[in-house]
């Protein structure tokens, strides 16, 4: 990769971490580009010359930080399959990875799962296709699951997959909002109880 590509990639990481951290503070009307280009550091006419207008540097931002999701919970997903660990396993290790995820970037998080209630938004439509990429990763290890035999043939996996990325991403922001005395680990743990099915306090 060339140096230019390379400055590129970061001005625009600077970019997205201001619009993220901004937008999760004030909301998307009332942040505007010169407080975006203020808080990276960048002259205005940068945010301009990386992207055509405020809502595209939105855009991108929502496919750049659910497809920073997505690779983790793939190399998750991965690293399970390649040491030869069930589905289970896997959707354990992707529960750690989402965990981690949110842990490191709480203000996009935050303002992504906002997003996915509104319905009058100019990028809805790509928020709902990054959405079902990541869900997707999810459906693919159920799917093995239910082939294999491991995992019961009566699982909805759409449903099942949209559930379990919900799950993390909705305790994921109780903990970081009102239980932070938790450590990530300790909150891996109690979700990790939820897939295993041990919280009925029955014993096979």
């Amino acid at each position: 990769m060339d140096s230019s590509s390379t400055r590129r990639r970061a001005t625009r990481a600077k970019l997205y971490e201001a619009a993220v951290t901004l937008i999760a503070e004030q909301g998307f009307s009332a942040t505007t580009v010169d407080e975006i280009a203020e808080r990276a550091g960048v002259a205005k006419g940068t945010v301009y010359y990386n992207f055509k207008s405020k809502t595209e540097l939105f855009e991108e931002l929502l496919r750049h930080g659910v497809g920073l999701l997505t690779t983790s919970l793939q190399e998750a997903a991965d690293e399970a399959s390649g040491r030869g660990g069930t589905a289970v396993e896997a959707l354990d290790g992707m529960i750690r990875a989402g965990l981690v995820f949110i842990d490191r970037y709480p203000a996009f998080t935050q303002l992504y799962v906002a997003e996915l209630w509104r319905t009058n938004r100019a990028w809805q439509s790509t928020l709902l296709v990054v959405r079902q990429e990541a869900v997707a990763v999810v459906e693919a290890v159920l799917r093995e699951g239910v082939g294999s035999g491991e995992l019961s043939e009566e699982i909805d996996i759409p449903l099942t997959a949209a559930a379990l990325v919900g799950m993390v991403l909705v305790a994921a922001l109780d903990w970081q909002a009102f239980q932070r005395e938790r450590s990530l680990e300790d909150v891996h743990g109690a979700l990790s109880l939820l897939l295993h099915g041990r919280v009925s306090g029955r014993r096979d």
